[in-house]
């Protein structure tokens, strides 16, 4: 018991910082930086899984696409049409992937300049 009353004495000595000096402000700010860093790493892994799952569909419906077209080729040239459609689909799918790419480092330096602006 006399242990946290010496608690209290020793903390009945240490200054209150006032939430509208200069470091009650500087704690603001830290934590809104902190909490908004923290909101920007959620909501990417929320992004990355979503773009993810998205991926593997793509992946699955271009696979059984193709595999659909191999089952209906029987000559030479509709396997040299079936490889052409296929490699086209790839390369658009790939410039999509790219293009999102490109949109998510966008809206990542967007996020971070206003977390940064913020403070």
């Amino acid at each position: 018991m006399a242990e946290v009353s010496e608690a209290r004495v020793a903390t009945a000595d240490l200054p209150v910082v006032e939430k509208a000096g200069p470091v009650g402000q500087a704690n603001t700010r830290f934590l809104n930086v902190l909490f908004g860093a923290q909101r920007i790493l959620v909501e990417e892994a929320i992004f990355a899984t979503e773009e993810w799952f998205d991926r593997a569909r793509t992946e699955t419906h271009l696979f059984a696409e193709l595999l659909s077209k191999i089952a209906g080729a029987h000559s030479v040239s509709n396997i040299q049409t079936m490889c052409r459609e296929c490699g086209q689909h790839q390369i658009d799918f790939i410039r999509r992937d790219c293009g999102r790419l490109v949109k998510h480092g966008q809206r990542m330096v967007e996020a971070a300049s206003k977390l940064v602006g913020t403070a």
